[in-house]
């Protein structure tokens, strides 16, 4: 009997929402590569894979015990740095960037070297970790070392992100 009620107190348990990363507004036009590199530790970074894939990426997967030695990796500012780093339609990509924004920078072409959303935030793409969540910002760099905001995310009172800014 006891078996039976804790089976049941499992069932009745709500089922885990999916994430809000994971609701594809823009699709994109092509077939579009993205290659991450990334340690085999990393289990943030099998996360923020799982997006891409939902929003249509096909990922290349490279693992490696040494990504400081990515080639890639020297292009991206020490100060930009994040756990993993991937490279789509010529631009790099560092750390959590949600992939609204790569479609975005795809679609825009901006003169830059890259994307990044430096360190982990907490909910962003592949950090989720239930109702907490930090506001962050996605950062543009270039050749120069110059970074912009290129979106800015916030918690709203809905505990949902909302872009407060696209580009300053």
């Amino acid at each position: 009997m006891r078996l039976f009620l804790s089976l049941l107190m499992l069932l009745s348990l709500p089922v885990a929402a999916e994430s809000e990363w994971d609701q594809v507004e823009t699709a994109l036009q092509e077939k579009t590569e993205i290659i991450v590199n990334r340690s085999p530790d990393c289990s943030c970074c099998h996360k923020w894979i799982k997006h891409l894939e939902k929003h249509g990426f096909t990922v290349i997967d490279q693992v490696t015990h040494n990504l400081a030695a990515v080639p890639a990796r020297q292009d991206v500012p020490n100060v930009m740095r994040s756990c993993h780093t991937a490279e789509v339609g010529g631009y790099l990509i560092e750390g959590h960037v949600p992939a609204g924004d790569i479609k975005q920078l795809l679609q825009q072409k901006p003169d830059i070297v890259g994307l990044s959303v430096p360190r982990m935030p907490v909910g962003t793409p592949g950090m989720e970790m239930g109702p907490k969540k930090d506001d962050f910002n996605v950062i543009s760099f270039d050749k120069d070392q110059q970074f912009r905001v290129f979106n800015r995310y916030q918690v709203g009172p809905d505990q949902q992100y909302h872009t407060v800014s696209n580009g300053e």
